[in-house]
């Protein structure tokens, strides 16, 4: 984890440390798993650990974090500008909690529907591959 993301979960409270280090694993490991993919780089983007393919116009870029509204809460979010909220609500509508266009809410105590996120991190990451049809 590069150091400036690993200040960023420092801040953290344990619960929700343990919750996004454990979205944190699903996200590399989708990657790894999924050869279109490539390589991801680990960052910072508007204050928060974010994930993207290295290699440009594959995929767009996911990001992770605490929300403010309450202390068990986090979320994964996705580019506003895509259509990608809209079809994970489609597909998974009843198993997901969505805020608006842009996110997936979580609370510590739920079960990750690892299954579900994995697909969506996945979709998300190789959103302009599959746009273009590679």
């Amino acid at each position: 984890m590069p150091e400036d993301v690993a200040r960023i979960f420092a801040t953290y409270s344990q619960p929700t440390r343990t919750s996004l280090t454990q979205v944190r694993a699903l996200i590399l490991d989708t990657a790894r798993n999924v050869p279109k993919i490539g390589a991801i780089i680990e960052t910072l983007k508007w204050g928060q650990p974010s994930y993207l393919p290295a290699k440009q116009r594959v995929g767009t870029t996911v990001r992770i974090d605490a929300l403010k509204r309450g202390p068990s809460d986090f979320a994964v979010f996705f580019n506003c500008q895509t259509d990608l909220v809209s079809r994970f609500r489609e597909m998974y509508g009843n198993t997901l909690s969505f805020e608006g266009n842009r996110a997936l809410n979580f609370r510590n105590t739920d079960k990750i529907p690892s299954r579900e996120l994995a697909h969506c991190v996945a979709l998300a990451l190789t959103y302009h591959a599959v746009l273009k049809g590679d």
